[in-house]
C-alpha cells in the first residue's frame, strides 16, 4: 500500500512526534517499535524537504582548502553545541558530536543551565560561587557515616558550622574566646588551635559525635575551617604555616591504657599516664612525588597513611618497574616523634605491671613533652601491620598506637602560664604580709605533726636559690639539697611523699631500688634506627624539679658516688657505647637516711652514727638529725593530733566537711580563698603551690654587699668549730649554702633584695644543722657560744615556750629522784627559774608571753600571783 494514501494517520504522527521524543526521555521504560510505519518515516514533505535560504551561501569557492572547509565545520558545529547549552537541549554528545571538540568545551558549558543550577544548590553555593544560605540537615544521614561525611555538600556544612562557631562562641562573661584563641594563634605564628569538645557538643551535638567517632575525616574538615577564620583576621597567615590544627581538649569520657580495646580504633580516645621513653625528631614523607629514572616523569602525589612505606608497582608512562626515587624538591615532610606512655604508678591494679603504649607526635607537637612528665593524651587510637610480628607468630597481628592530637600536662594548672589574673593579685597580696613565711611554713605537710625546722628546710628547698654564671665555664648551682636523718618512726619518708604531691616536677625513688644507672643514665637500642641512645635517669628526669631518695644509707657506695657530680656540678658525664655527653641533672636532691642499729646515739659523733662519708655529707646544704625523745607534754600532744587527723579523714567526715565547706561558701561567698578550712592562717595546697610557681618564675632576689661580713664571720667561726668537735664537716660549700638560704627565704616574700632577716634565718638554720650533729655534751656549749645568732630575730614566743619545757623536764626528773611531789594536781615551775634561763638569750619581760595565745594552747597557767606556772598532771 501506498503510505501516501494514509492521510489521516501522516499529520497525527507529525503532530505527535515531539511528544514521543519527550515521553522517550521521560519514561525510559516504555519503548517505542521503531518497525511500526517505518515506511511513513521516509515519504515525501514538501514543506519540510526545502532548505531555508537564509545563511546558505548558494556561491561556489574553488579555491578553498581542505583544512579551510574542516575548520569552518568546526567552527559551525560549536556554535550549534552552544545553542544547545543556552536553550537547554541535549548535550553535544547525545547528538553525535566528536570526542574531539567535547574536550575542547568546558564542563559548565556542556551541563544545561537548569541541572547545573540543581547541583550548585545541593552544593551549597550561589551563583556567585561562594557559600549560600543553603542548609544541609546532618542528622539526615544517607548511608554509612564515614561516606556520609565525605560528600562535597557535608563538608561544607560542616565547615561552615565549624567555622561559624568559632566567630560566633562567647563564654559567660561576653567575651569572643575562639576569636581571640585564633589572633594570639596568628600573633604568635603558631599552628595550633586547641578548642573544647564541651563547646563543639553544647553547640552541634552531631558533629560531636562525628568528631569523637570519626576524627580521621572530621578533623581535616574543623582545620580548612579554622584556616579560613585565621586568614579573614591575617591575610597572610598562609606565608607563615602552611595549614592550621584543631587540637581537641576536655573529652568527657577517660580511658585507661589497659582499658583500650578493638570497638576503640579509629575513634578518638583520652588516656593519661607517664612519659618513659622518647626517640628523636625525624623527618616524615607526608606528600610523596617520584621520579621515573627511565622516562623522567613525575608520579605523585601519594599521601602517607600510617608508618607503611609506599611502593610504586609501575610507571604509567613508560609502564617500566622502576627504578623510581623521591622528588626532593616536590615532596613535603613533617615531624614525627614516638614517645612510650606508661601508666601511672598510682593507677596500677593491686599485683599488676604497668602497661605502656606508643604515642605518635606530628607537626608541632614534637618535644613538647619530657620523660618524667605525666600527661593526658588525647588522640586517635590506631592500628599497623607488621610483618615481623606475623612471621613470628604465624597469624595476622596488627600493632596499636595513639596519633596524639592533644596533650595535657597534669601539672600545668600550677604552672605560671596558666596563673589567672585574679590568682596573681591573691599572690602579690599574701606576700605583703609579713608572717608570709611562718604561714607557708605552717602550710608545709599539715597532716604531719611538728618538726618545725624540717617544715621550714623544706620550704627553702621548694623556693630555691639563685642560679649564677660567673663566666662561661663557671656555674653555681641555686637549688638547695637536703639530708633527713634520724629515728624510725618520725615521717621521713612521709614528708618526701608529702614533697612527691606538692612540687610541679618531682622524682621519687629508693636507695635499695636504685642503681647507678636507674639515677644518672642508661643506654639503650632505638626501637626505630637501631643505634644506640640515651635514656635518661631519676636525677635527669627531675631537671628543674626535686629528685627525692629514700632509704639513702641502703645505697651501694659505687651508686652513691655517682650522684657526686649531679648533686654538686648538677650534670651526668657520659662515657658509654662511643657516646661521650653530658645531660643536665638541675634539681635539688632531697634524702632520708636511718642512723647505724636504727636510732641516733647522741652520745656518738655523727660520722659513728652515719655510714655516709663527708664528700656526700658536704653536698647538702641543709642537715636534720631527728630524734624520738620522750616528752609526756609532748607525746600527749601528738597523740590528740593522730586521733583527730584519723577521726577526720573518715570517708563520711570527709563528705559532710565538704557538703558543709560547699555550704559555707554558698553563705558567705567573700570568704579568703587562700585559707584551708584548718588552722586559721594556713594557706590551702593549691594556693601553696600557685605561690611556689609564682615566685620561682617571677622573683629572683639579689645579696646587697652589706649582708657579706656577718656571712663570712659565722662561716670562719664555724670553720674553727668543726676543727676541734667531729660533727657535720664545714667547708667552702656551707658559705654558698647560707646565701642560697637566704635568697630562698627573700623569694618567699616576694622581694627583690635580701634583707637581715634572711640572712639571720639562714645563719640559724646552718647553726642548728652543725648543733644538732654534735654530741650532746659539745651541744649545750656550742649553743651558748652561738646564742647571738641562734636567738636572733627568732619568734620570741617559742624560745620562751622551748626554755619552758626544758624547765618542765627538770622538774619532772627531780620528782621522780627524790619521789616527792610539791603539788598533787599540776607540775610546778619557778618563774624565777624560767626568768634566768631567758635571761641568757637577752629575754627579761615574760610578761608577753604569759599573754600569749602560745603559752595557753600549751596547757599552761600562772599560779601563787604569778610567781608559779602550773601545768595539770595527766
Amino acid at each position: 500500500m501506498d503510505p501516501r494514501e494514509n492521510d489521516e494517520v501522516v499529520p497525527s504522527d507529525v503532530e505527535d512526534e515531539p511528544s514521543r521524543v519527550a515521553g522517550s526521555e521521560v519514561e525510559d521504560g516504555e519503548g517505542e517499535d521503531l518497525m511500526d510505519n517505518l515506511e511513513a518515516d521516509y515519504r515525501p514533505m514538501e514543506h519540510l524537504d526545502r532548505y531555508e535560504g537564509d545563511g546558505i551561501d548558494d556561491g561556489y569557492v574553488d579555491d578553498v582548502t581542505e583544512e579551510e572547509r574542516f575548520a569552518a565545520r568546526l567552527a559551525a558545529e560549536r556554535e550549534l553545541a552552544e545553542r544547545d547549552v543556552v536553550e537547554g537541549r541535549l548535550t553535544g554528545r547525545r547528538r553525535g558530536l566528536p570526542a574531539a571538540l567535547e574536550e575542547e568545551l568546558e564542563d559548565d558549558e556542556l551541563r544545561p543551565r537548569r541541572r547545573r543550577r540543581l547541583e550548585e544548590a545541593q552544593a551549597g553555593m550561589d551563583d556567585d560561587g561562594e557559600l549560600g544560605e543553603v542548609e544541609i540537615n546532618l542528622d539526615e544521614a544517607r548511608g554509612p557515616i564515614r561516606e556520609w561525611i565525605a560528600q562535597e555538600p557535608v563538608r561544607r556544612e560542616v565547615s561552615r558550622r565549624f567555622a561559624r562557631l568559632l566567630r560566633t562562641f562567647t563564654d559567660d562573661s561576653g567575651d569572643a574566646v575562639y576569636r581571640q584563641r585564633v589572633r594570639d594563634m596568628c600573633r604568635d605564628n603558631k599552628s595550633t588551635l586547641e578548642v573544647n569538645y564541651l563547646d563543639i557538643a553544647n553547640t552541634m551535638p552531631v558533629v560531636a559525635i562525628w568528631l569523637a567517632d570519626h576524627p580521621r575525616e572530621m578533623l581535616p574538615i574543623l582545620g580548612e575551617a579554622a584556616q579560613e577564620v585565621a586568614l579573614e583576621e591575617f591575610a597572610e597567615f598562609t606565608n607563615v604555616k602552611d595549614a592550621v590544627f584543631v587540637r581537641i581538649a576536655n573529652i568527657p569520657l577517660q580511658e585507661s591504657i589497659r582499658d583500650l580495646r578493638h570497638f576503640h580504633l579509629n575513634q578518638l580516645v583520652r588516656v593519661d599516664g607517664v612519659v618513659t621513653r622518647r626517640t628523636g625528631v625525624y623527618p616524615q614523607l607526608q606528600r610523596t612525588f617520584y621520579d621515573c629514572m627511565q622516562c623522567g616523569a613525575v608520579l605523585g602525589p601519594y599521601l602517607q597513611m600510617g608508618d607503611r612505606e609506599i611502593k610504586l608497582g609501575s610507571c604509567p608512562s613508560c609502564t617500566s618497574k622502576g627504578p623510581f626515587q623521591v622528588n626532593v624538591k616536590e615532596t613535603v615532610y613533617r615531624n614525627y616523634q614516638k614517645i612510650t606512655l606508661q601508666e601511672s604508678p598510682g593507677s596500677v591494679p593491686a599485683g599488676r605491671l604497668p602497661r605502656s603504649k606508643e604515642v605518635i607526635l606530628l607537626h608541632d607537637l614534637v618535644d613538647s613533652v619530657r620523660p618524667g612528665e605525666e600527661i593526658i593524651v588525647t588522640g586517635i587510637y590506631q592500628h599497623s601491620f607488621e610483618a615481623a610480628q606475623n612471621a613470628r607468630h604465624g597469624f595476622p597481628v596488627y600493632s596499636v598506637n595513639i596519633e596524639a592530637n592533644h596533650i595535657q600536662k597534669k601539672g600545668d594548672q600550677y604552672s605560671a602560664a596558666k596563673l589567672t589574673d585574679d590568682d596573681k593579685s591573691e599572690i602579690r597580696a599574701l606576700s605583703r604580709d609579713p608572717r608570709i613565711g611562718e604561714r607557708i611554713v605552717k602550710s608545709i605537710a599539715p597532716s604531719i605533726y611538728g618538726h618545725q625546722n624540717i617544715k621550714q628546710g623544706i620550704a627553702l628547698a621548694m623556693f630555691g636559690g639563685q642560679e649564677k654564671h660567673p663566666s662561661a665555664t663557671h656555674r653555681l648551682r641555686g637549688d638547695i639539697n637536703m639530708l633527713l636523718l634520724g629515728d624510725p618512726g618520725t615521717a621521713k619518708s612521709q614528708f618526701l611523699k608529702y614533697i612527691e604531691k606538692v612540687a610541679h616536677r618531682a622524682v621519687y625513688t629508693t636507695g635499695k631500688g636504685a642503681s647507678a644507672v636507674g639515677l644518672t643514665a642508661a643506654v639503650h637500642k632505638d626501637a626505630i634506627t637501631g643505634e644506640w641512645t640515651l635514656e635518661g635517669g631519676a636525677l635527669v628526669l627531675a631537671d628543674r624539679g626535686v629528685c627525692l631518695i629514700d632509704e639513702f644509707d641502703k645505697m651501694n657506695d659505687q651508686d652513691r658516688v655517682s650522684i657526686h657530680e649531679a648533686m654538686e656540678q648538677q650534670s651526668i658525664s657520659i662515657s658509654k657505647a662511643g657516646i661521650v655527653t653530658q645531660l643536665q641533672a638541675r634539681c635539688s636532691v632531697i634524702a632520708a637516711a636511718n642512723p647505724i642499729g636504727g636510732r641516733y646515739d647522741s652520745s656518738k659523733t655523727f660520722s659513728e652514727n652515719v655510714e655516709l662519708t663527708d664528700p656526700i655529707l658536704s653536698r647538702f646544704d641543709i642537715l636534720c638529725v631527728i630524734k624520738d625523745t620522750v616528752d609526756p607534754v609532748n607525746d600527749e600532744k601528738l597523740a590528740e593530733f593522730v586521733v583527730g587527723s584519723h577521726a577526720r579523714s573518715h570517708p563520711d567526715d570527709v563528705a559532710a566537711e565538704r557538703a558543709a565547706e560547699e555550704q559555707r561558701g554558698e553563705e558567705g561567698g567573700a570568704a579568703d580563698a587562700s585559707t584551708s578550712g584548718g588552722e586559721p592562717g594556713m594557706l590551702s595546697q593549691q594556693m601553696l603551690r600557685k605561690y611556689i610557681t609564682y615566685a620561682k618564675q617571677t622573683c629572683r632576689p639579689k645579696l646587697q654587699t652589706a649582708d657579706y661580713d656577718k656571712v663570712a664571720q659565722v662561716y670562719a667561726e664555724l670553720r674553727r668549730e668543726s676543727s676541734v668537735t667531729h660533727g657535720m664537716p664545714i667547708a667552702v660549700r656551707h658559705l654558698e649554702s647560707m646565701i642560697r638560704m637566704s635568697e630562698a627565704r627573700a623569694a618567699m616574700h616576694l622581694r627583690e633584695y635580701v634583707n637581715d632577716d634572711d640572712i639571720d634565718c639562714a645563719i640559724r638554720i646552718m647553726l642548728e644543722s652543725f648543733v644538732a650533729t654534735q654530741k650532746l655534751s659539745v651541744q649545750k656549749a656550742l649553743r651558748k657560744k652561738f646564742r647571738r645568732f641562734l636567738s636572733a630575730k627568732a619568734d620570741f614566743n617559742g624560745l620562751v615556750l622551748l626554755k619552758l619545757q626544758e624547765c618542765l623536764r627538770d622538774a619532772r626528773r627531780v620528782e621522780a629522784i627524790t619521789g616527792q611531789q610539791e603539788d598533787r594536781d599540776n607540775y610546778v615551775v619557778p618563774v624565777r627559774q624560767l626568768e634566768e634561763r631567758c635571761r641568757d638569750m637577752d629575754i627579761y619581760d615574760l610578761k608577753p608571753f604569759f599573754d600569749s595565745e602560745a603559752f595557753q594552747n600549751a596547757g599552761f597557767r600562772l599560779g601563787q600571783g604569778g610567781q608559779q606556772v602550773l601545768l595539770g598532771r595527766a
